[in-house]
């Protein structure tokens, strides 16, 4: 078989139906389209429109309720740090936190923060920061002999491959003026 052989399977692709291309095509006067009317025409918004009766969506009721104020933590098994560790791809012997377990490739973006769950086992004895962490996560954590340090949620959106500046953390506080 050469290049310039290769071609589709029998039937792998159909032409397009050409309409208002004269009546000999088939498709031609109407276009498929039927007679005359609105639906007839291009730019017709009345899909949910049922001639004058409720809608379908006005007569049922309201349902759930969205909060506003919800944080969404990202989830990371401590079974998943340990795998992460004997990879090498975490440093058991520093501390853990959202920038860390961005870097080894755990988390790929951290909203509000990281939620450590209970899934799996640790061996290794770390220290760890997150904003959340389970009951299971935490005696598992204990159980290694390490360190659980849960801190409240931080407004900053942490994206991977974005670095923190020093100077955003170190920002001066305003001078209060001096009035005589």
């Amino acid at each position: 078989m050469k290049l310039n052989e290769i071609k589709d399977n029998k039937g792998a692709r159909k032409s397009l139906m050409r309409v208002a291309r004269g009546v000999g095509s088939g498709k031609g006067r109407t276009a498929g389209r039927g007679i005359k009317g609105q639906k007839s025409r291009t730019g017709v918004s009345i899909n949910a429109f049922e001639g004058g009766q409720m809608p379908v969506y006005r007569r049922l009721p309201k349902r759930g309720f969205k909060n506003i104020f919800r944080k969404s933590l990202i989830g990371v098994n401590v079974g998943d740090l340990q795998k992460a560790i004997d990879a090498k791809t975490l440093a058991a012997d520093k501390e853990i936190n959202a920038v860390a377990l961005m870097e080894a490739g755990l988390v790929k973006k951290v909203k509000d923060g990281v939620r450590l769950l209970g899934n799996g086992k640790l061996k290794s004895k770390v220290t760890i920061r997150v904003v959340g962490a389970t009951e299971t996560a935490k005696k598992a954590v204990e159980k290694a002999g390490g360190e659980l340090i849960v801190e409240p949620i931080k407004k900053t959106v942490l994206v991977k491959g974005q670095k923190t500046s020093k100077k955003e953390a170190k920002k001066p506080a305003k001078k209060a003026k001096k009035t005589k």
